[in-house]
């Protein structure tokens, strides 16, 4: 590859995770897990055959596939989740499973990669294709055991025994305004459209932000630690995990906070506030230790701020339908910040990239700026609530419309 090579293919692949998301969790809703579970097992297949790839038009073919198969797994998991925990409860899970997993694979991801260029050939398979092949047949054998053990819907899955399914079920109905007993109303495109109003667009908008910069990272950091002395590929990976490491443990810590305190703006806006320190200090110094040590702020930060806002969002969902649009919406259209990340952080801007930074730095601020701007509407909205100004929405509904308010209705509070 040459010029803009790399950064069209990595485009691509985000243009079709963009496109796949949604309907993928409309699939999911509709299929159950084992929509779930072909998703992970397609993107291992599809890992295996980049390892076999012979041009650049072979590359972009299989982007393009890899891209539709990973578009609803985040959101996916996040709705499935949703489907057994209640609002109060679902932030410290997702915290657990995408404020770790991310920070992990930023920390291991490369260290992996670096340890299979090491081992001998694979047959014909040399190289950086050793990496696909091995990691894409990791990948697989997780899909396949994921048709086991994801369970479907409270209602319908065989790991519950009748009493636990209907405790399941009880304990969803009570976080809910309208009790539905674990039943899913139609799919109308009505309901989708719904899924995008002012709080999902405030999520959306705060997680395309952290995705802008928290995908730089990945982009900056090796840069900086070239600077701290001369390495190895392995010892300079291996510096790589630590920012990484807090970042994840740091991730768990404050959605746990969260679920503690039963507020998501907060924590959201503190952790913004520890990227802005990341990235005013990598904008305004050229010392490479102070902008290491910048890297730990800015990943501390990060590593929690996509759980956070996917959980505020998916909390002030409902209903079923409205729940997985908004838990696709997120971090489906959230790539697009990992879009223009790729576009950001360019050879030309190296090895200080000054401009990447300082475009950080403005995202990241903006984040803290809409937080609070989504924070008052929300206590705003819930006031007039109330105070029953919201109450004429009940007028002349039938039981099924009732049903489907959703968010609309009076006695639904947002989660601030």
């Amino acid at each position: 590859m040459v010029g803009f090579d790399y950064n069209i293919a990595l485009t691509i692949f985000y243009i079709f995770y963009i496109l796949a998301d949604i309907p993928s969790n409309l699939a999911l809703k509709h299929f159950g897990s084992v929509w779930l579970a072909a998703m992970v097992t397609c993107f291992g297949i599809i890992s295996i055959s980049t390892a076999f790839v012979r041009s650049y038009s072979g590359l972009i073919v299989t982007r393009v596939f890899l891209g539709m198969v990973e578009g609803g797994t985040l959101s996916g998991l996040t709705y499935m989740l949703s489907r057994y925990y209640r609002r109060t409860e679902l932030v410290t899970r997702i915290g657990i499973f995408f404020g770790v997993s991310a920070p992990l694979a930023g920390a291991f991801g490369g260290l992996l990669a670096s340890g299979l260029l090491h081992v001998g050939d694979i047959g014909t398979v040399k190289s950086w294709r050793k990496i696909f092949l091995v990691e894409g047949i990791i990948t697989t054998g997780i899909g396949l055991l994921c048709f086991i053990v994801i369970p479907t819907d409270p209602a319908r899955t065989h790991m519950l025994t009748d009493e636990e399914r209907a405790l399941a079920l009880a304990r969803i109905d009570a976080d809910q305004v309208v009790r539905t007993h674990g039943q899913k109303e139609p799919t109308t495109l009505k309901l989708v459209w719904r899924a995008f109003n002012i709080n999902t667009t405030v999520c959306l908008f705060c997680y395309v932000m952290a995705n802008i910069s928290f995908q730089g990272l990945s982009l900056f950091m090796p840069t900086v630690i070239a600077t701290l002395g001369s390495y190895s590929v392995v010892e300079s990976q291996l510096r790589t995990v630590p920012p990484y490491l807090v970042g994840a443990v740091w991730a768990v810590i404050t959605c746990y906070v969260s679920s503690r305190i039963r507020q998501r703006a907060g924590p959201i806006f503190f952790s913004a506030a520890f990227m802005v320190l990341g990235y005013a200090i990598a904008v305004g110094t050229r010392n490479p230790h102070a902008r290491y040590a910048a890297c730990f702020f800015s990943i501390m930060g990060g590593s929690q701020i996509g759980p956070l806002e996917l959980a505020w969002g998916t909390d002030n969902a409902a209903p079923d339908t409205i729940r997985a649009v908004t838990s696709a919406i997120i971090p489906g259209f959230g790539a697009l910040g990992s879009v223009i990340a790729v576009w950001t952080y360019l050879p030309a801007d190296a090895p200080n990239y000054h401009k990447g930074n300082s475009l950080n730095l403005g995202t990241t601020s903006a984040i803290c700026l809409f937080t609070v701007v989504g924070a008052i509407y929300i206590r705003w909205e819930n006031d007039k609530r109330r105070r029953g100004e919201r109450d004429y929405r009940l007028e002349g509904k039938t039981t099924k419309e009732l049903g489907e308010m959703g968010y609309l209705h009076p006695q639904f509070r947002y989660q601030l």
